[in-house]
């Protein structure tokens, strides 16, 4: 059976599990989300999808899931894939996947969001600063913690890099440069070399294109 992803081109947090899926080889298609239009904040979606109101959304035969790092551990089950060779390697991986979530993805979704998205007139230069000064103190864990590493746990990809990478492949600007960053950058390309890999764009419907 077909796994439904529903999710939108845009979402950094829809694109980890759409590489979840694409690079586990599994059978799966997306369905788009028209974010920009309203649709996660109308009461059908909230009823049917999902009651937070987020992207992405999972369907896999009777099975509805939600939040990213619960979909990717899911996803791990079902393959053997990504989640780690023993329990402390798994421990290891939700401790990226959680503070990647709260640290790197949370605040460049919405520094990202605030700086490409929201009409210009609503933009605050002193939010966007504030956010990009809360990202400036994450690059850096990140960067040491990929010195002499290829991957973020182990000796191969995982879901802590599924999860930590997404934003980083947007193209709109929002205050990282992967020439600042030498070690992410280097696992950047490693990621993007893995057989089957795709930008956001061209893995999920939805682009900031078809609105312009």
């Amino acid at each position: 059976m077909t796994i439904r992803l529903h999710c939108f081109g845009e979402s950094g947090h829809s694109y980890k599990v759409a590489l979840a899926l694409e690079l586990g080889g599994l059978d799966w298609e997306p369905v788009k989300i028209d974010f920009f239009s309203g649709e996660t904040r109308g009461d059908a979606y909230r009823g049917t999808l999902n009651e937070m109101g987020e992207a992405p959304v999972l369907i896999d035969g009777d099975l509805t899931l939600t939040q990213s790092g619960v979909i990717l551990d899911y996803l791990s089950e079902k393959t053997s894939k990504f989640g780690g060779r023993d329990a402390a390697e798994r421990r290891e991986i939700l401790r990226w996947v959680l503070w990647d979530n709260h640290k790197l993805s949370s605040q460049a979704g919405v520094t990202r969001f605030l700086m490409n998205f929201l009409p210009a007139e609503k933009r605050s230069g002193d939010v966007i600063g504030f956010m990009q000064s809360r990202l400036a103190g994450v690059y850096p864990v990140l960067e040491g913690h990929l010195e002499g590493r290829d991957w973020i746990v182990g000796d191969g990809l995982t879901n802590a890099d599924l999860s930590c990478c997404s934003y980083l492949y947007y193209p709109e600007p929002f205050g990282f440069e992967r020439a600042d960053w030498p070690n992410i950058d280097r696992w950047l390309g490693r990621i993007s070399e893995t057989p089957g890999w795709k930008p956001p764009y061209e893995l999920m419907p939805g682009s900031p294109a078809d609105r312009a």
